[in-house]
């Protein structure tokens, strides 16, 4: 089961600047994302989403390689695999790209929508969802984060948020 944590930062960058310091702890298996996404909301009362995962991007390459697969075996069928191959091709990265850009993964994009809806403007807030993390190291790197974070939601016990409350105020 995965813990979502929500922290908001008092400027724009500090959640974009906190989810890279999460991925340097990943990569030191510090901490165990399943997802990360930034909200920011921009002075002009804009809110934007920074997905962790470009599911329109990856759905994009996949179909297209899919495409191009099926597209140059029909191709080889009808006598004619290059037409089939660029057929093929561009249906599939069509597709795909229609497919990343309706799914949605780990967090819910409603959700986070509705949070990023209540910020004040020239704020950002950042998501993730762990899986399995190393508290006392973890918070120890994240202390030194820009702007002044406070905990926002998490699905944490309640001693767990009480001792991540201390940890970051």
């Amino acid at each position: 089961m995965a813990d979502l944590i929500v922290v908001g930062f008092d400027t724009e960058d500090g959640a974009s600047l906190a989810r890279f310091e999460c991925f340097k702890l990943q990569k030191e298996y510090l901490l165990d994302l399943e997802d990360a996404v930034v909200v920011r909301r921009t002075a002009d009362g804009k809110v934007h989403l920074d997905q962790s995962v470009n599911l329109t991007a990856l759905g994009f390459s996949s179909g297209l390689a899919m495409g191009a697969f099926w597209g140059t075996l029909l191709g080889l069928i009808f006598l004619n695999p290059l037409a089939g191959f660029v057929a093929g091709s561009v249906a599939g990265a069509g597709a795909g790209a229609l497919d990343g850009k309706l799914s949605d993964y780990g967090i819910s994009d409603d959700f986070i929508k509705q949070v990023g809806a209540t910020l004040k403007n020239g704020t950002s807030a950042l998501f993730i969802l762990v899986r399995k993390a190393q508290p006392e190291k973890v918070i120890e790197d994240l202390r030194y984060m820009g702007g002044h974070p406070h905990i926002i939601q998490t699905s944490l016990s309640p001693e767990a948020e009480a001792k991540l409350r201390s940890l970051i105020g």
